[in-house]
C-alpha cells in the first residue's frame, strides 16, 4: 500500500487499527514525562495492566489460606499451570495435551535433550545456525561434551553466504542432506535473535525427520510473534520463553511442546520428578513413576505460581485478540516502520541498511552505516527504547499489542534529529 511519512497519516492508521484499544492495556515507562516509544518487546514485553490482579489473587490466597491454597484457592495451585495449556496451544499450533509450562527456557532445552538427543557412535551430530543465541550454543556444547563427543566435530553450524546477512533455506537443507545418517538432531532458533529472520520451520523439520533425526526449535523470538503450526509441521519438540512477545515478566516460566507421539510412554528417556507423575495418584506417594498422559510428564516440580500467574494474565489477552489479528497488524506496522526508515534515509547522509529478510516477524535489525553508539544513546535519552548490538546494529520490534503507527512516525523524526545533530 502507499504509505505517507506524516503525523496525520500515522494517526489515520491508528484510528483504523482494530487493536488500538489494547495499547491502553499495558504500562509504559516514561522519559521526560512522556510515554516511551517501546521497541524492545523482543527482549522484555511491557507489563499488562491486568497482571497485577492475577498476582494479587495468588498473594491473597497465600496470605489467607497458606498451604490450603494448593486445593482451595479459586484457581488451585496444584493444577494452576493446566489453565495455560489450551490458550498456549492456540498460539503455537498444537494440541493442548502437547503443551506444558515449566522452568525456564534453557533449563527446558536441557531436559528435552535428555529425550531427543540420544547419540550413538555413528549418529551423533547436531545442526544449528551459525552464531545461535549464546545460551543455545553453551547448551549444545555442554550436551555433546556430556555424551563424550568433541563439540567441534559434533556441532555443525549452518553459515550465511559471504556478504549476506541471512540464511538460505536451501543451504540448511543441503547441510542436512550432507550430514545424512550421522545426524542426530536439528535444533535451530525459529526466529533469529540478531537479524529477525524467520526460518522455514515446516520445510526444515520435514528434511531433518526424513534423515531419521529429531527436530526441535527454540521459539524464544517466535512464540506470540509469528505463525506456528508445531503439530501439523510434525515438529518433535520445542520450547520458548514467555517474557518477550508474551509479556509475562522478567525471567518468567517457559513453555514446552512435545509431539503427541511421545506422550503416555514409559519407555522414553526422560528426567522425571513428582509433578510429572499421574495427578490422580500423585499424593499416594507411590515409589514408581507413572507418567502423565500429556506433556506434563516432563514436569519435575510443582509450578512456580507467582511466575505462572502473569503468563496466564497475558494469555487472556491472546485469547481475546487471536494470533491472526496480531499477525495482520504486525505485518502492517512493520512495513510502515520500514517505509519510515527508508524515507528518513533519503533525508540524511547516513545509510540505514535493514538486514532482516522479508521472512520476518515484527523485528527489523538495522545497520547504522556512518553512525555509532552515540546515535543509540541519543534515541534512548529522547524516549526511544531500542536495543544495541555490536558493531552498529539497532533492533526495532514494533509489538502489535501496544505499539502505534504514530510511534513509528515519531521515531523517524527523533532518528533524523539524532543524525543531524552530529
Amino acid at each position: 500500500m502507499q504509505f505517507e511519512n506524516t503525523l496525520e497519516y500515522a494517526q489515520q492508521l491508528d484510528a483504523e487499527d482494530k487493536l488500538r484499544k489494547y495499547r491502553d492495556e499495558f504500562h509504559f515507562p516514561k522519559v521526560n514525562g512522556k510515554q516511551v516509544i517501546y521497541f524492545t518487546g523482543n527482549s522484555l514485553g511491557l507489563q499488562p495492566k491486568r497482571t497485577q490482579k492475577f498476582v494479587d489473587e495468588v498473594m491473597t490466597d497465600w496470605k489467607e489460606m497458606a498451604v490450603e491454597g494448593h486445593f482451595y484457592a479459586d484457581k488451585p495451585w496444584w493444577d494452576y499451570h493446566e489453565r495455560l495449556a489450551a490458550p498456549l496451544a492456540r498460539v503455537v499450533g498444537a494440541k493442548p495435551e502437547e503443551v506444558t509450562v515449566m522452568n525456564t527456557l534453557t533449563v527446558n532445552l536441557h531436559l528435552l535433550m535428555v529425550s531427543f538427543y540420544r547419540p550413538t557412535k555413528k549418529r551423533y551430530k547436531i545442526i544449528c545456525e551459525e552464531k545461535a543465541f549464546p545460551s543455545d550454543q553453551y547448551m549444545l556444547q555442554s550436551q555433546v561434551r556430556f555424551h563424550g563427543f568433541d563439540s567441534n566435530d559434533a556441532i555443525v553450524e549452518i553459515k550465511k553466504r559471504d556478504g549476506e546477512h541471512f540464511w538460505r533455506t536451501e543451504d540448511v537443507l543441503k547441510t542436512i542432506e550432507e550430514v545424512g545418517d550421522e545426524l542426530a538432531l536439528v535444533l535451530i532458533g525459529g526466529v533469529n535473535y540478531y537479524n529477525g529472520q524467520v526460518f522455514d520451520m515446516e520445510t526444515i523439520t520435514k528434511a531433518g525427520r526424513a534423515q531419521g533425526a529429531f527436530v526441535g526449535w527454540d521459539l524464544a523470538h517466535a512464540a506470540g510473534n509469528v505463525e506456528l503450526q508445531l503439530h501439523d509441521w510434525d515438529v518433535d519438540f520445542a520450547s520458548w520463553c514467555s517474557y518477550k512477545y508474551m509479556n509475562s515478566g522478567p525471567g518468567n516460566a517457559s513453555g514446552v511442546f512435545v509431539n503427541e507421539r511421545y506422550l503416555n510412554r514409559k519407555d522414553i528417556p526422560r528426567f522425571e520428578g513428582w509433578w510429572g507423575t499421574k495427578r490422580d495418584t500423585r499424593f499416594l506417594m507411590k515409589p514408581e513413576f507413572e507418567p502423565m498422559e500429556n506433556a506434563d510428564a516432563w514436569q519435575l516440580s510443582n509450578a512456580p505460581i507467582l511466575s505462572v500467574a502473569p503468563y496466564l494474565a497475558c494469555l487472556e489477552l491472546f485469547e481475546e485478540v487471536g494470533m491472526d489479528a496480531l499477525i495482520e497488524k504486525r505485518n502492517k506496522i512493520t512495513a510502515y516502520l520500514e517505509f519510515v526508515l527508508q524515507e528518513i534515509d533519503k533525508e540524511v547522509d547516513s545509510t540505514f541498511e535493514i538486514i532482516t529478510p522479508k521472512e520476518r516477524g515484527c523485528q527489523l535489525s538495522v545497520f547504522l552505516h556512518g553512525e555509532g553508539r552515540p546515535l543509540f544513546d541519543y534515541l534512548m535519552k529522547n524516549g526511544v527504547i531500542t536495543d544495541w548490538r555490536e558493531p552498529n546494529v539497532i533492533r526495532l520490534a514494533p509489538a502489535p499489542f501496544y505499539c502505534s503507527y504514530e510511534d513509528m512516525y515519531r521515531f523517524g523524526q527523533i532518528l533524523k534529529s539524532g543524525v543531524l545533530k552530529k
